[in-house]
Parts: C-alpha cells; structure tokens; sequence
C-alpha cells in the first residue's frame, strides 16, 4: 500500500516503503555505529528494543540491505564481516526521517540536514 507524501526525488520510493520495520531498525543501527559485525549489531538491536534477535533474522536482513545497496558488507578477518551504511542506504533514512518529522512539526521537515560524513553528523542544524 501506497503512503501518499513520502519523499521520492532521491530516494527510491518503493525500497522505502518494502523495507519492514525490522529492516528499518537495523538500518539506523548499521548507520549510526558506522563499520560493526553482525554480532556488534545483533547487541545493539536487542538493547533498543528488548527482544531477542537471532541469527537467522539478522544476517537475512543484512543481506536483503546489501542487496537494496543500503548496506556494505566487507570482510574483518576470516570469519567475521563489517556492516557499514552506504550513501543510498543513508538517503533513504533521511527520507524516511524528513517524512516522520513532517508529520510532527512541518518545520521540522524544513531543517538544514546537512549531508552525512559518519555516524554523528546527521543532526540537523
């Protein structure tokens, strides 16, 4: 189902509105920790949210995101990947940040966002 006003003039509109809210989540995650392994991340998602996260959740999702492009994945040592935000995947969570903000306050949505150069840069201004 079609949500009428989200962004779409740089973002791919339908990969926004596929992601699940699983997805979403761990998107920022991936965003805000900038290069982290699956298990770094798997941590940081049980705390925000409480739940449990398993394996087969997780690194399904995680591939799903690389191939959208939203995600990097590169290789730490022999076992263990990195998961990194790419520039689409952080578009696509300032679009979806610019939409949820409109919905509160439109002047929020009207922010200086600066472009992102890592995980603590994307605070408006």
């Amino acid at each position: 189902m079609r949500d009428a006003g989200l962004p779409s003039a740089d973002v791919d509109e339908q990969l926004l509105l596929d992601l699940t809210s699983f997805q979403r989540d761990l998107l920022f995650v991936v965003a805000g920790r900038g290069a982290a392994s699956g298990q770094e991340l798997k941590a940081e998602l049980e705390e925000a949210t409480g739940e449990t996260v398993l394996p087969g959740q997780l690194y399904p999702n995680l591939d799903e995101l690389q191939r959208n492009g939203l995600v990097r994945k590169e290789v730490r040592d022999g076992r263990t990947n990195d998961y990194s935000a790419t520039e689409r995947g952080r578009g696509v969570l300032s679009a979806l940040v610019r939409w949820q903000c409109e919905r509160v306050d439109p002047a929020l949505a009207e922010a200086d966002w600066p472009a992102s150069d890592g995980p603590t840069s994307d605070r408006p201004n």
